[in-house]
């Protein structure tokens, strides 16, 4: 009885391979958030981050801290399904370039489609060329970030199998 208890306490807690795809989404979303923020604050772009809660919500709330804290929070349940998009379609590219461009892809999408849905964003083309910009960089970081931390651990558990796989035929 105690051997097991002990063996209990020695394992080791580890995440699975979905499980840390879930976290790296909802950490990326909200690093990535928290940087759109500060690049609004420095008037790097015009698009404020807390605009993801205009479809949903009325009041000015939304501009107090309260408002950029659910607004960080969300960002960060969004960019779950963004990585879970990004592990079933392109974990097997090992290039951080893969991240680049899901996050131009992002962008692309967010600016282009989705833009109806936020009354206070203007048309892509008539935005100012520093907020396009910003917001290029920022999904560009942002992409990078998922793409690389999805691959790298995809890569990482193909070895851990192959050598696993290998070890066992060596016993047999």
């Amino acid at each position: 009885m105690t051997n097991e208890r002990e063996k209990l306490k020695n394992q080791e807690h580890t995440l699975t391979f979905f499980q840390m795809v879930i976290v790296t989404g909802f950490t990326g979303g909200i690093i990535w958030s928290i940087t759109a923020y500060l690049c609004f604050f420095f008037h790097f772009t015009s698009i404020e981050p807390n605009i993801i809660l205009e479809p949903f919500t009325v009041g000015v709330w939304r501009k107090m801290w309260i408002g950029k804290i659910l607004a960080i929070l969300f960002y960060g349940l969004i960019s779950i399904g963004a990585a879970i998009v990004y592990y079933l379609t392109l974990k097997k590219f090992k290039s951080m370039w893969a991240g680049a461009a899901y996050g131009l892809f992002l962008c692309g999408f967010v600016l282009f489609i989705l833009n109806p849905i936020f009354p206070s964003m203007k048309p892509l083309f008539k935005l100012d060329l520093n907020t396009i910009i910003t917001c290029a960089c920022i999904y560009v970081v942002y992409g990078v970030f998922i793409g690389y931390s999805i691959s790298y651990e995809h890569s990482r558990v193909e070895k851990f199998k192959k050598r696993a796989a290998a070890k066992a035929g060596t016993q047999i």
